[in-house]
């Protein structure tokens, strides 16, 4: 497993402390400097067991990050795992030796993304090896040795290319596009083109038997029938469950943005002006069937983003921890934390009006149809606080998730709101990141802009 080097977690940990400053001894619920050191202390624990419990360096080079307790790696979950190494590069934490450790450890990490999308862009879970190893027997039309689970999530095509520009925007490298990016990309698209025409087009089928509905797709694994309008059809949430309504609009989202995106690097670092093109032309498609299709009546009459929709005149709104998400599009930057649309969907999110928000003696936020009842993410928790323009609120969220984590010192996937040791999964290295994210947003280093230390 990858090992990070110990004077980087040491300026990871005083950056928390000078970040934090501020805001030490304010009036919140007996905030002091005790509180400060364990929020530094448990991101640089959580940085250190990610990359020494999930992170690996394969022979040839690319990174490989298992989600936690599961021996695979997800394509959505690596790159959010590793997202914490982007921000401490991007903020210019740690000398440039440190940093290139990080920036060697991402772009393996994308090398590994473009050869699993260049043979299944349906897969949104692998195999470190092609060894047929999976999680349950599916009926699927492509037998994929490589595949861990072949449901097909939006964000499966997105995180890649979103990580690969933000890198490439934050430092120059480019020794992440080699041989297998360009055909990767082609495999995006390809991939768009077809779902967003998926009764006509698309050979995707997904099946399993003997499971709940969730876990399988119906229509004999073509999904809920949907008409075509520009958006892109998947068969699965980021939470792994099936769409009720086959374009998740969150997803969509993220998903133009991703391929907005892609077209840069495909023009910029590729020479691919015809793919280039091309990602801008499906881009434009899905944000212009967004305005048109994807707003609805918000419960106080404003317009607010469905979570998903047919085409045909359905819509379902509801908000899921799992990123992308409703609440998540401002962090994703898809949209403005500011906008009007934005701040209507969010307030609904945060409320009755979403079937899975719950509150209780010990926490109130966002949950999951893929956890029990009455169960919050301390993953939506931390992008509640990474898309509040309150610093103080922030912290109160750090604060809550320290307090809920049921005495492991981890966060989890799903907490009960009344009884903190009620959780799911106590290893979940994605959830850990997420609280890193919040942690060093607070303190001042971001995603994207390097800013050089001060003197």
């Amino acid at each position: 497993m990858a090992t990070l080097p110990s004077p980087l977690l040491d300026a990871v940990h005083d950056r928390i402390l000078t970040g934090l400053a501020d805001l030490v001894g304010t009036e919140l619920d007996g905030t002091d400097h005790a509180l400060a050191d364990e929020i530094a202390g448990r991101v640089v624990g959580y940085l250190r067991n990610t990359a020494e419990t999930t992170v690996s360096v394969e022979e040839d080079g690319t990174t490989f990050v298992i989600t936690g307790d599961i021996p695979a790696m997800w394509l959505r979950d690596s790159a959010a795992q590793l997202t914490p190494l982007l921000r401490l590069v991007a903020g210019g934490v740690g000398t440039d030796e440190d940093r290139a450790v990080l920036v060697s450890l991402l772009s393996g990490l994308l090398r590994r993304h473009w050869q699993y999308l260049e043979i299944d862009p349906y897969a949104n879970a692998f195999n470190r090896l092609p060894d047929s190893a999976h999680w349950d027997q599916d009926e699927t039309e492509f037998e994929n040795p490589w595949a861990w689970e072949r449901k097909f999530e939006l964000d499966s095509l997105s995180y890649g290319p979103d990580l690969a520009w933000r890198l490439w925007r934050a430092t120059g490298d480019t020794s992440w596009a080699d041989e297998h990016f360009l055909p990767a990309a082609r495999a995006i698209l390809a991939t768009v083109a077809t779902e967003q025409h998926h009764e006509e087009r698309s050979q995707y089928v997904f099946r399993r038997t003997g499971v709940p509905s969730q876990d399988t797709l119906a229509r004999e694994g073509r999904g809920s029938l949907t008409a075509a309008n520009g958006l892109v059809w998947a068969g699965f949430r980021p939470s792994d469950d099936a769409c009720e309504l086959g374009y998740n609009i969150p997803g969509n989202h993220f998903l133009a943005l991703a391929l907005e995106r892609l077209a840069e690097l495909l023009e910029q670092v590729a020479a691919a002006a015809d793919e280039a093109a091309e990602a801008r032309l499906r881009a434009a498609e899905i944000r212009a069937a967004l305005e048109e299709h994807a707003l609805i009546d918000g419960p106080e009459g404003q317009p607010i983003w469905a979570y998903e929709i047919d085409g045909r005149g359905e819509h379902r709104f509801l908000d899921d921890a799992n990123v992308p998400s409703l609440l998540s599009l401002p962090y994703l930057g898809c949209t403005d934390v500011e906008d009007p649309v934005q701040v209507a969907t969010r307030a609904a999110v945060l409320s009755r009006h979403n079937p899975y928000y719950y509150a209780g003696l010990f926490l109130e936020g966002v949950g999951s149809p893929h956890t029990p009842k009455d169960h919050v993410w301390p993953i939506a928790k931390s992008i509640e606080g990474l898309t509040t323009t309150d610093r103080e609120e922030k912290l109160r969220i750090l604060h809550q998730l320290i307090r809920t984590d049921g005495g492991t010192g981890m966060m989890h996937e799903g907490v009960h709101v009344d009884e903190p040791t009620t959780f799911t999964r106590e290893w979940f290295s994605w959830s850990n990141s997420m609280f890193c994210e919040l942690a060093l947003d607070l303190a001042g280093v971001g995603r994207d802009l390097h800013v050089p230390p001060a003197g």
